[in-house]
């Protein structure tokens, strides 16, 4: 592959980094989340179902237009960080890295949860009655056995966030060396006279970065699998 020209390189730096950002700041509420649809009964626990769910149903537009009038400069949230904190998140790379999460948030839970219920509740309960607190047979038992489903989702987060474009683009523009992850660099690319070759060069890094996550996601899964048989 041709050597990539400093912009190219800057998307790339940058897509890491949200992407990072957006798997570490949504991991805990993705467990969080898994766990109430996994183990909990409540009211209105279809709805919490439905919008964990809802970024992979609507037009991606929909959710990065609702992001902007949360947390833009007007939006209540968005106000509010200002006001308070001087925090603006909107057109900021912070911004693309929520963006992300957003969209990637139900894969990481969906793996969670089938994970979590994929766990021997008699282990459970064989550690409550030696006399395990709660959190102990959560930190001890429950989350080494689903320490795969964990993994994958968080794998399958940073994917999704290194691909994401709709929302991001909505949200937080395209600003060179701000927001101007690798999908919106190929997609700005496109759009410029002579820039087909350079978008295909990101196009395929794209490709490559995803199946190098996927297949590493696999491998440790694997082994954290056949460490919890050993």
């Amino acid at each position: 592959m041709p050597q990539l020209s400093e912009l190219e390189i800057e998307a790339l730096r940058l897509s890491l980094r949200v992407a990072c950002w957006s798997v570490a700041g949504s991991l805990p509420f993705g467990l969080l989340a898994a766990w109430l649809l996994a183990r909990r009964r409540f009211p209105g626990k279809v709805l919490l179902d439905a919008l964990v769910h809802l970024p992979l149903v609507v037009p991606p537009v929909v959710i990065g237009y609702a992001l902007l009038l949360l947390f833009g400069r007007n939006g209540p949230v968005g106000a509010w960080l200002y006001d308070t904190f001087g925090i603006t998140v909107a057109f900021t790379w912070q911004g693309a890295a929520l963006a992300s999460a957003v969209m990637a948030f139900p894969l990481m839970v969906r793996a969670m949860r089938l994970s979590l219920e994929a766990v021997d509740r008699k282990l459970e309960a064989a550690a409550r009655t030696l006399g395990a607190a709660p959190a102990d047979v959560f930190f001890t038992v429950t989350l080494p056995l689903m320490a795969p489903g964990i993994l994958a989702g968080a794998v399958l987060a940073f994917a999704r966030s290194l691909g994401e474009f709709g929302a991001t683009i909505t949200f937080v523009s395209n600003i060179p060396g701000e927001t101007r992850t690798l999908p919106i660099a190929i997609y700005s690319l496109t759009q410029t006279p002579g820039g087909e070759a350079a978008a295909l060069r990101l196009a395929i890094l794209s490709v490559l970065l995803a199946l190098a996550a996927l297949l590493a996601s696999e491998l440790l899964a694997r082994g954290i699998q056949a460490r919890l048989r050993g």
